[in-house]
């Protein structure tokens, strides 16, 4: 049987795989595995992001959470940075945010923080997995004024935008910024924040209406921010995720910047203030190979994870980094924050810009940017992690990486979140690559199906 958690939490479509009974009993294990040791009534804060399915879900998660005697903090749309660092700032037990980021409306998904702000460790979401398959079993369901309760907090995206612009206060009088809020749970915060620190914010997509969060829009989406950012004569784009804790930009030219670029930028910024950590860098095995001959030139160490943001930081917390992420926008400022943060990176670019007076046309050629193309086996779930068990696969890749010989790289890979297996392939000729590509990931899925 699969695994329920993925690399990001509990996902699947609303209503269907994710139904409000598994919400609440996610609610009931999670709130009893993560708050067992407390002598007094715990508290765990929950956020969701701008899907009609996020109410429904995150009252039948609370409800669960109170039926084991615990209270809930609910605090309504909010990035998922925010729930990780207001967690902290708070001092609750636990924080949960109700999201499946970047992945359609109908899908949502439920992820935990500990008390620290920090995603939880594969071991402690098995416990909650089999409590939840036990039918709770040895969990004590209160009654009466055991019960607890659950408060509602209208205050608590403040509370986060005054975090990101005391951590990176840059003056951007007289930037002009077209920020694309992906219909999602930046839609406040992080247009509240830049036009704090001065910006002339343009904001597009910061309209949500439940049903068109990443529809044709954020750092999934970026074509109309490319044209919209040329059209305004913007010095930069800002594209943010359905829960806002990735960013990838667009130059004032309308070029995309992704998450390496960003990376780069301001990791070269930070070393030279004395900033990274070991000058040091947590990547994982996606990441550019443009981004590892940057490293070797600017004497800047890039350590190698496997894919999840969650492993990045795992990484950085072994050995004390201050800078980590993923070519797809989830960046994370460990000095500043425990998770990826779409506003905390905006801000760290920005700064950049304004510190070196530079146009991000120009500070992007840190690194060269060589092709990739990515294409999505569609499998079923339950097969997606056994695509090296055949030997026709093996040897496709085999053969492929031997014809590049040393000038290009082949990567599979199941995805946390979705039904289906990446196939990578790395190299000078794009339309050899995006070929090959293909080739494989058809041999994948009609093998698999």
């Amino acid at each position: 049987m699969a695994r329920m958690f993925g690399t990001d939490g509990v996902r699947g479509i609303a209503n269907e795989e994710l139904s409000p009974l598994l919400a609440m009993q996610l609610g009931q294990a999670g709130a009893y595995v993560l708050t067992r040791e407390n002598r007094h009534r715990p508290t765990i804060m929950v956020g969701c992001d701008t899907r009609i399915s996020g109410d429904m879900l995150a009252y039948a998660l609370m409800a669960g959470i109170c039926s084991v005697g615990a209270n809930a903090i609910y605090v309504g749309v909010i990035p998922t940075p925010a729930i990780a660092y207001l967690t902290r700032k708070y001092k609750v037990e636990a924080g949960v945010v109700i999201s499946a980021s970047h992945n359609p409306m109908e899908f949502n998904g439920i992820k935990f923080f500990d008390g620290n702000g920090y995603k939880l460790p594969d071991a402690l979401e098995d416990e909650i997995e089999a409590l939840i398959k036990s039918g709770m079993k040895g969990v004590r369901f209160p009654d009466g004024s055991g019960i607890g309760r659950i408060k509602t907090r209208t205050d608590a995206r403040e509370e986060y935008i005054n975090h990101a612009v005391q951590s990176v206060p840059v003056d951007l009088s007289g930037v002009k910024i077209v920020a694309d809020c992906a219909e999602g749970a930046a839609f406040y915060t992080s247009v509240e924040a830049l036009r704090q620190l001065g910006a002339k914010v343009v904001p597009i997509h910061n309209m949500p209406d439940g049903t068109n969060i990443n529809a044709n829009c954020g750092s999934t989406h970026m074509e109309e921010l490319q044209a919209r950012v040329v059209f305004e004569k913007a010095n930069v784009g800002l594209a943010f995720d359905g829960d806002a804790d990735r960013l990838l930009a667009v130059d004032e030219n309308g070029k995309v910047v992704d998450g390496d670029q960003i990376m780069a930028i301001v990791g070269a910024h930070m070393r030279k203030k004395g900033k990274l950590k070991n000058d040091t860098i947590v990547v994982t095995v996606m990441s550019n190979l443009g981004f590892f001959q940057f490293g070797d030139r600017e004497n800047i160490h890039l350590e190698k994870t496997k894919v999840g943001d969650r492993y990045v930081l795992e990484r950085m917390r072994e050995i004390g980094a201050s800078l980590g992420g993923e070519q797809s926008g989830h960046i994370i400022f460990l000095d500043e924050n425990t998770t990826g943060d779409g506003l905390l990176s905006a801000l760290h670019l920005l700064e950049v810009m304004v510190e070196t007076g530079k146009p991000l046309s120009e500070l992007s050629q840190i690194m060269t940017v060589l092709p990739q193309a990515l294409v999505n086996a569609k499998v079923p779930n339950h097969r997606k992690d056994h695509y090296m068990e055949y030997p026709e696969i093996a040897e496709a890749v085999r053969k492929l990486e031997s014809d590049f010989a040393g000038q290009g790289r082949v990567l599979i890979r199941p995805s946390g979140t979705e039904p289906k297996v990446r196939v990578m392939i790395e190299g000078t000729d794009k339309e050899q690559i995006e070929r090959e590509a293909r080739k494989l990931a058809d041999l994948i899925q009609n093998l698999l199906v």
